[in-house]
């Protein structure tokens, strides 16, 4: 299974993917919107771990664009700051506020996967 993480906070990169390829997943990162939707088009991912605050686009006009081309792909919200209430995350299978504990992104993950 392939996981796209997208983030421009190079240290949570580096720790998501390290951990993630741990669990056995392939792991392809992106440091930002674009290079992110360029990923997404090139690797087609079976799940998306999608930053909010980017510096060239908003996470938010990301998850837009990329349920448009794969409506049914999971995509998790990922930020430090609490977006709970707007409803625009909403169109994301999940939300999780970014942790230096992976746990609840790991089993996130599994869930998610498990519904497919």
């Amino acid at each position: 299974m392939k996981i796209l993480i997208v983030d421009d906070d190079l240290s949570i990169l580096r720790l998501y993917k390290e951990e993630l390829e741990e669990e056995g997943y392939s792991v392809v990162i992106a440091t930002n919107g674009q290079e992110a939707i360029e990923q997404f088009e090139k690797e087609k991912p079976d799940l998306v771990s999608l930053d909010i605050q980017l510096p060239d686009i908003d996470g938010i006009k990301l998850l837009r664009q990329m349920k448009e081309k794969r409506p049914r792909m999971p995509i998790i919200m990922s930020t430090a700051f609490d977006y709970r209430d707007d409803f625009s995350v909403w169109a994301s299978e999940a939300y999780i506020v970014k942790s230096a504990d992976l746990s609840e992104l790991k089993s996130t993950i599994k869930k998610l996967m498990e519904r497919e």
